[in-house]
Order: C-alpha cells, then sequence, then structure tokens
C-alpha cells in the first residue's frame, strides 16, 4: 500500500471535496500519506451553476463534462479517486416537496450503497474516515444518505459476516464529520474585509444567520493547520468549471487574509478505536502511535 497512513473522505457529488476538506487532504498527501475520495453519485442532476458554462451544449453533457472535471481536481489534490456508481438524486424543491427519482441514490435501499463503500474501504484499508454529519452538511438528501452509508460502513467493514463477499475485513480506527459553514469563520472574514474597505460578501448571509442557532464550532474537536494549501484547494475548486464561478464569494477573501485570520480546516471526531486527547490538530493523532508503517 505504499508510505504512510491512509484517509478516505466520502463525499456525495463532484466537487464536494474540493469544497471540503481539500486543504487538509492536500498537506496530508504532500506529507506522504494515501488519500483517497469516493464520490458516491455523477452529480448528473446538477445544471450549471457558473454562468460562463451554462450553455446548450454543457447541459447536454453535464455527466461526462463532470467526470472530467473530478478527474482534474483529483490529480490537483494528488489524491486516488473512486466512483461508486449511485445516481444523484437532486435537491427536491416545492411544498409539499415532491418525491425523490425512482432508483436514485436517496431511495435505494441502504444496505446496497454500504456493501459498494465497504468493498472501497477493504480495498483501500484507510486508519481514518471523513464524511458529513447527520445534517449532511446541509439537507440534501444525497448528503444525509452519505453520512447514513458512511456511518454503516464503518462498522460493517470489520464484520466477517456483512457482506462476505466484499473483501477482506477492515477495521478503520477513527471516523470524523466534516465542518465547514462557520458563523465565527464568516464573522471574521466579514470583519476584516469591511475594515480594510473591501466589499463583504457575508453580509446578507450573516443577517439572515438565526441568533438561536448554535455555530457549528460548537461540535468541532479538531482542527488541521492547512494554510499553505488554500491555493491548491482553490485550483481543485475551479477544477469543477460547470459549478464553480472563480469570480462567486468563493474566492472573495484574499488568500493572505485567510492564512491569517483562519488557518485551518475543522472536523468532529465522533468515533475512535485509538487514545484520542480532546480538542487535536491531526486527523492521524493516536493512530501514528498505533499503526506500523
Amino acid at each position: 500500500m505504499g508510505a504512510g497512513m491512509r484517509l478516505m473522505a466520502v463525499h456525495a457529488h463532484p466537487d464536494d471535496e474540493s469544497s471540503k476538506g481539500a486543504a487538509t487532504m492536500a498537506r496530508y498527501v504532500a506529507e506522504g500519506h494515501q488519500v483517497m475520495v469516493v464520490t458516491c453519485t455523477g452529480g448528473e442532476a446538477g445544471s450549471p451553476l457558473n454562468p460562463a458554462m451554462d450553455t446548450p451544449e454543457v447541459r447536454a453533457n453535464m455527466t461526462e463534462i463532470r467526470r472530467e472535471e473530478m478527474a482534474r481536481a483529483a490529480k490537483i489534490l494528488g489524491v486516488q479517486h473512486r466512483w461508486l456508481g449511485f445516481v444523484d438524486s437532486g435537491l427536491p424543491e416545492g411544498d409539499p416537496l415532491p418525491p425523490l427519482p425512482e432508483g436514485s441514490f436517496g431511495v435505494v435501499p441502504l444496505e446496497e450503497p454500504t456493501e459498494a463503500l465497504v468493498r472501497v474501504i477493504r480495498e483501500f484499508r484507510p486508519h481514518v474516515i471523513l464524511t458529513y454529519d447527520e445534517n449532511g452538511g446541509y439537507p440534501h438528501p444525497d448528503h444525509i444518505r452519505t453520512h447514513e452509508i458512511s456511518v454503516a460502513a464503518f462498522d460493517a467493514a470489520a464484520e466477517p459476516d456483512r457482506f462476505p463477499d466484499a473483501g477482506e475485513p477492515w477495521q478503520p480506527l477513527k471516523l470524523y464529520y466534516l465542518h465547514g459553514f462557520s458563523r465565527a469563520r464568516m464573522q471574521a472574514f466579514h470583519e476584516a474585509l469591511t475594515e480594510r474597505g473591501l466589499e463583504s460578501p457575508y453580509e446578507d448571509w450573516l443577517k439572515r444567520w438565526d441568533p438561536d442557532k448554535a455555530d457549528i464550532m460548537e461540535r468541532v474537536t479538531t482542527r488541521v493547520e492547512c494554510a499553505d494549501y488554500f491555493e491548491v484547494r482553490d485550483e481543485a475548486l475551479k477544477a469543477h468549471a460547470t459549478q464553480i464561478d472563480p469570480n462567486s464569494r468563493w474566492f472573495a477573501v484574499p488568500l493572505e487574509m485567510q492564512r491569517e485570520l483562519w488557518p485551518t480546516e475543522e472536523y468532529e471526531l465522533v468515533r475512535s478505536l485509538v487514545d484520542s486527547t480532546l480538542p487535536e490538530d491531526d486527523l492521524f493523532a493516536g493512530v501514528r502511535e498505533k499503526v506500523d508503517i
């Protein structure tokens, strides 16, 4: 398997890996560890979110284009990549919400994608797995299903009686939830931008934020320093050209300001089979001491 620890990040759609934890992954790759991104769906239900890419030709070939974008992003990040092979459910809209499309990721029986993920876990043998929390990071049905199968597969991968045809059992040692939408982070960037006389893309967002809603930072256990890899993260994001407008708020905060004010990416440790002292600054804390590499 090569040198170093092994980290697996399980995501719902292509581009999710570049907007959530990408700088962390790039850092660990640079340090000689192996990182694999598993993408559960092909993003087939997505539409062009970058006005420059919103053409009839792009709309007609979204599935193929998004696969090409994912390949470019994986190369930029230096990660291995696997498609789990399920169909994007889309984001239902309306009141009441319409049912999800038949056969889509959000409605297939849970055992089917869980087995598919267990197969990849047993092959790659990750020490650490990253995924979304119970709310999916935001309530997209594919994100919530990604959470469900990741938690189920974390346990099932080690059980010989579960999915016996999916490879030799393997027990990951730590499970984390990714956290990115923090009010404290947005507030810090908003204040720094306005103090410098720059336009802030966060003003309206902060005004709409429910003051009684807890900040996700209250759940964070682990902050990984990865500021040196923010530029890599941004290049991976831009590789998803159908989804990411290079003039959008993703890139509104200068990198120097980000490195100064918020040089970390945040995670919540939810399962650990090694000694873990919180707070942490390393996803492999406790694993390094347990595993002979």
